[in-house]
C-alpha cells in the first residue's frame, strides 16, 4: 500500500455562491433608499445634513483605524458606509454635528473594530452606538425636540411611542395608516412602515438575509403585544400599534439581521427573531424606555452564541 496518497477532507463551505461582503453592503444600502426618500421628505435639509455627515465620518472612522493599526485599507467594501447610514436613519434630524461624530465612532471603533472587525462583532454596531447616545445624552435623542425645529404636515401630537405611557385612550385620533405611511416624530428613516417593509423585502428576495429572523421577530412582537391588549384593552395598545411605531421594523430587517451578531442555523434563528420580538414589548411595556427594540436586539446579540449551538446533527465525522 502505498501511503504517499492520502485523502484529504476539507472543512464546510465547499461551493461559493457568488455573493460577497461588498455586494450585500451596497444592496442593504439600496435597501434603505426608500426610507431615506420618505425621512428628506418629512425632515428636509437637516436630513440630509446628518444623513451625509453620519456616513462621511463613519467612513473617515474606519480609515484612520486602518492607518492606525497598520490594516488593509477596508473603507470600499461599503460595510462602514452602510452602519453610518444605518445610525443616521435612526438619529433625530435635529441632531447636532458632535452626536452624530460621537455615534459612527462608538459604532465603528467601539462596535466593530475593537472586536476585530469586520465579522467579529457580537452586536449590531448601530444598536450599540444607539445605545450609548440614548443613555448620555437623552435630551438630545428626545424626538418631541423636533417639534421645535420642523413644521410638519401632520398633528404635532403625533408622537406614538412616547404617547405609550398615557394608553391606547390617547390613540384614538390617530389611524394605523398614519403611523404606517410615517405620520409620526422618530428617526429621519425609522417612521414610515410601508418605506422600511420594501426595504426588508427587497433584502429578503434578493437572499442578503433570511427571512426566518425578520419574520419571527415580527411575530414575537405581535403575539406578545396582543396578549398584553387582551389583558387590558385600556392599559396596553394593539400590536399593529407596536409594529409601525419606534424602531420595529428597522430592528427586525436592519439591525436583528446583523451577519456577525446572528445565528445562522434556522431554528436557532426563529428562536432568536422571535425573543428579540418578545423582549421588545416587555421593555415597552413594563420596562422603563418607551421603545425597547435597541436593548432587545442588543440582548439577543448577546445570546446569539448560545442559541446558534441549536443545528442539524451531523451526517457524519472525519476522524
Amino acid at each position: 500500500m502505498n501511503n504517499s496518497k492520502k485523502f484529504i477532507v476539507s472543512h464546510a463551505p465547499f461551493l461559493h455562491n457568488g455573493s460577497g461582503v461588498a455586494e450585500r453592503n451596497y444592496n442593504t444600502i439600496i435597501a434603505t433608499i426608500p426610507a431615506i426618500l420618505m425621512g428628506l421628505s418629512y425632515f428636509g435639509v437637516p436630513a440630509l445634513g446628518v444623513l451625509c455627515l453620519a456616513v462621511s465620518s463613519a467612513i473617515g472612522w474606519e480609515l484612520l483605524f486602518n492607518l492606525a493599526s497598520k490594516r488593509p485599507i477596508s473603507v470600499g467594501n461599503g460595510h462602514a458606509a452602510m452602519i453610518g447610514l444605518v445610525l443616521g436613519l435612526m438619529l433625530p434630524a435635529s441632531a447636532p454635528y458632535w452626536l452624530v461624530l460621537t455615534g459612527t465612532f462608538m459604532a465603528i471603533v467601539i462596535g466593530k473594530q475593537i472586536f476585530g472587525g469586520i465579522g467579529a462583532n457580537p452586536f449590531s454596531p448601530p444598536a450599540l452606538a444607539y445605545a450609548i447616545l440614548m443613555v448620555s445624552w437623552k435630551t438630545y435623542m428626545d424626538y418631541d425636540a423636533q417639534l421645535i425645529h420642523f413644521d410638519f404636515d401632520f398633528p404635532a401630537n403625533y408622537l406614538p411611542v412616547a404617547m405609550k405611557a398615557f394608553g391606547p385612550e390617547a390613540l384614538t385620533n390617530i389611524s394605523l395608516w398614519d403611523l404606517f405611511i410615517g405620520h409620526q416624530v422618530g428617526g429621519i428613516g425609522a417612521t414610515c412602515g410601508l418605506a422600511l417593509l420594501i426595504g426588508g423585502v427587497y433584502m429578503m428576495l434578493r437572499g442578503f438575509i433570511r427571512w426566518e429572523i425578520p419574520v419571527a421577530f415580527i411575530a414575537g412582537l405581535l403575539l406578545t403585544a396582543a396578549f398584553f391588549h387582551m389583558a387590558n384593552p385600556l392599559k396596553y395598545s394593539g400590536p399593529f400599534y407596536h409594529l409601525f411605531t419606534g424602531f420595529a421594523l428597522i430592528g427586525a430587517f436592519f439591525l436583528a439581521t446583523d451577519d456577525s451578531a446572528s445565528p445562522v442555523n434556522t431554528l436557532a434563528m426563529v428562536i432568536y427573531g422571535a425573543t428579540g420580538g418578545i423582549m421588545t414589548i416587555l421593555i415597552r411595556n413594563i420596562g422603563q424606555y418607551a421603545d425597547g427594540v435597541i436593548f432587545a436586539i442588543l440582548l439577543i446579540n448577546l445570546i446569539n452564541p448560545l442559541v446558534d449551538k441549536i443545528r442539524p446533527k451531523a451526517i457524519g465525522k472525519v476522524a
